[in-house]
């Protein structure tokens, strides 16, 4: 097969073994994943990522960033793509898809990798992806340490987290642990760990945050664990002075990382 050819057809291979990486059962087959969109893919590229593929339109294929791109993943021993717009479509998970996909090795660590920082952000059970991946970027923003995620946790490499995350994954440290492991790992901790749940807590705004520090978040549905608020130091709460009674787990972490972090 000529590498070189434009491919004009939905059935190539290729490209149905990317399109088969939106099941997180091949995801975690082949360790890839893919990345929809030239300012996500090029923050992959300046950040070391691994590139296995990237797929562009060959109305683009003499762009400067385009070629950049593309020689950046034959230097990783990749192989571009040239495709039509048809392909292209059958690949994008967006009503107007991204003129370019990449596809890049998944970088999973473990709690031994975990070096007491600022502060890393312990999600438990996690199911929603785009709460992980708006996670994932506000982590970036905020200048923290990364996440780790606790139990049956959503893929923060779905395509869905992916995108949530935008270009943020490439540098937020993703680390994963059961909940046995997690709590045996908690007690070497050298700084404070804080849960957030109603039960026993105090208000956030009391609270000294002195670092290194683990904020613990639980599920969207259930909260933390019984064991989990067990492993915590302090356990703290964010008022309600409305009618709703919870935040949403993407805001309510976002509150949480600014306070404890502000200068």
């Amino acid at each position: 097969m000529n590498d070189d050819a434009v491919i004009t057809s939905p059935a190539n291979q290729t490209i149905k073994d990317i399109r088969a990486l939106e099941m997180r059962k091949r995801r975690k087959e082949t360790g890839l994943f893919m990345a929809e969109g030239l300012r996500t893919i090029i923050e992959g590229m300046e950040l070391g990522a691994q590139m296995q593929n990237v797929v562009y339109l060959t109305t683009l294929s003499a762009r400067p960033d385009i070629r950049r791109v593309r020689d950046y993943c034959l230097s990783c021993g990749g192989r571009p793509l040239e495709v039509t717009q048809a392909v292209l479509e059958k690949l994008s998970h967006k009503d107007n898809p991204q003129s370019v996909i990449g596809v890049f090795k998944q970088n999973f660590k473990t709690l031994a990798d975990v070096k007491p920082g600022k502060c890393w952000v312990v999600l438990e059970e996690v199911r929603d992806p785009g709460n992980l991946g708006t996670i994932m970027r506000t982590i970036d923003g905020v200048g923290a340490d990364g996440v780790i995620l606790v139990g049956n946790c959503c893929d923060p490499y779905s395509v869905e987290a992916v995108r949530a995350t935008m270009g943020s994954l490439f540098c937020v440290p993703i680390v994963t642990a059961t909940q046995d492991e997690f709590i045996a790992w908690s007690k070497t901790w050298p700084g404070l760990i804080v849960g957030t749940t109603l039960q026993d807590s105090v208000d956030y705004r009391t609270v000294e945050y002195k670092q290194p520090l683990l904020l613990v978040m639980g599920n969207e549905q259930a909260g933390l664990t019984e064991p989990l608020r067990k492993a915590c130091h302090s356990i703290v709460r964010l008022p309600m002075n409305g009618r709703a009674d919870s935040l949403n787990l993407s805001i309510a972490t976002g509150i949480m990382l600014y306070k404890m972090l502000e200068d």
